[in-house]
């Protein structure tokens, strides 16, 4: 199938895919139905497709020496938004923008590609499973499984802005568990115990943020409780912490579980690296150039949240970035919507970019 950025039919086509990909409920662990529809619809617009072991909708188009991967995820998070296309042709719909939005550009993007294109190199389209939950399970299975020579990450970045790093992570369960007391004797109970665990993480916190909101370790409270049954006290909380790249989860794991030593039990987990790459790599050159053919002025971002581009960085160290349409801001609320002009002009981008990669990377060994 040869299309061209400007084929109305595939333009009509790629708004029909995402409207019908939005109104499948995909949470995370539940996205078997709409990678099913998604790899159909590869197949019948010249992918190669399947659903892979980790439940990932994968369609490959191309024979080139080259391997370019589009990694985007097809599962959300709670929140049942009614589906719609209001007047503004605007989507209403839970997934819009995070990220099946990201993902439907990718599709439409390979699937527009011209035939001397998909000669040149060959474009791996994942719909991962489980980005919102900690597993990350369909990125891990894709790290393990291709070795590209670029890679795109589908997260919503507007469609001018790309997206050359995000934060690492950390969450501390922390708890403690005392005898019961009467609170007119002496000592701490196990709430005071986790509230100065509280404390302590936060000033640990501070101490070692850089400079700016990328370079700050946020630490926030997620959940605190605490109670008795008259016998013993406990008292538990969440901690969320995002890092920067110059605080691997593993010195953080190390320096909090000193500073709370004999404090509160902890326990560690959801460890993830932050990760930023290069403005210069020949992928962020091929999209601020496509950009700029489209009438736009390209935007670096830096995310202070995770993604699937934390869980790959270290295995594929090759030019990375993330792009998509939409509003990162409206991810995860009440009001997640994306435009579908917006959508139009990210699929005509990213198809013009990929056709200069393909070109670009002809010529390295």
């Amino acid at each position: 199938m040869t299309v061209g950025v400007n084929n109305a039919d595939l333009r009509q086509q790629a708004r029909e895919l995402i409207v019908r990909a939005t109104s499948i409920p995909s949470l995370s662990g539940q996205e078997r139905e709409v990678a099913t529809y998604l790899s159909g619809w590869m197949s019948a617009h010249g992918f190669t497709a399947s659903i892979d072991a980790a439940g990932n909708a994968v369609g490959e188009r191309g024979s080139g020496p080259k391997t370019v991967v589009l990694l985007g995820h097809i599962d959300t998070v709670p929140g049942e938004i009614p589906v719609r296309v209001d007047e503004n042709d605007v989507l209403h719909g839970r997934g819009s923008v995070d990220a099946k939005g990201s993902f439907c550009t990718f599709v439409a993007a390979v699937a527009g590609l011209d035939d001397a294109t998909v000669a040149r190199a060959r474009f791996v389209c994942i719909g991962a499973t489980e980005e919102e939950a900690p597993s990350s399970r369909g990125a891990h299975h894709a790290a393990h499984t291709y070795q590209p020579d670029a890679v795109l990450i589908g997260e919503p970045s507007g469609w001018e802005g790309l997206t050359l790093g995000y934060k690492g992570r950390l969450v501390l369960h922390a708890s403690v568990t005392k005898d019961n007391f009467h609170t007119a004797g002496e000592g701490t109970s196990a709430g005071d115990d986790l509230t100065e665990s509280w404390f302590r993480v936060r000033a640990w916190a501070q101490e070692q943020s850089g400079e700016g909101i990328f370079g700050a370790v946020q630490a926030t409270v997620q959940s605190i409780e605490s109670g008795t049954d008259g016998l013993t006290q406990t008292a538990r909380g969440v901690f969320g912490l995002r890092l920067p790249p110059h605080v691997s989860p593993q010195q953080a794991r190390a320096e909090l579980s000193e500073r709370l030593y004999g404090l509160a039990t902890l326990d560690f987990r959801g460890d993830e690296v932050a990760v930023r790459h290069p403005r210069d790599s020949v992928l962020a050159r091929v999209l601020r150039v496509a950009i700029r053919q489209a009438g736009g002025t390209p935007v670096f971002k830096l995310k202070t949240g995770t993604s699937d581009m934390n869980v790959v960085a270290p295995h594929w160290n090759v030019p990375t970035l993330a792009y998509g349409p939409g509003d990162s801001r409206l991810d995860h609320t009440p009001e997640e919507r994306l435009s579908l002009s917006e959508y139009d002009q990210a699929v005509a981008v990213l198809q013009d970019a990929l056709t200069r990669l393909a070109l670009s990377l002809e010529g390295t060994s």
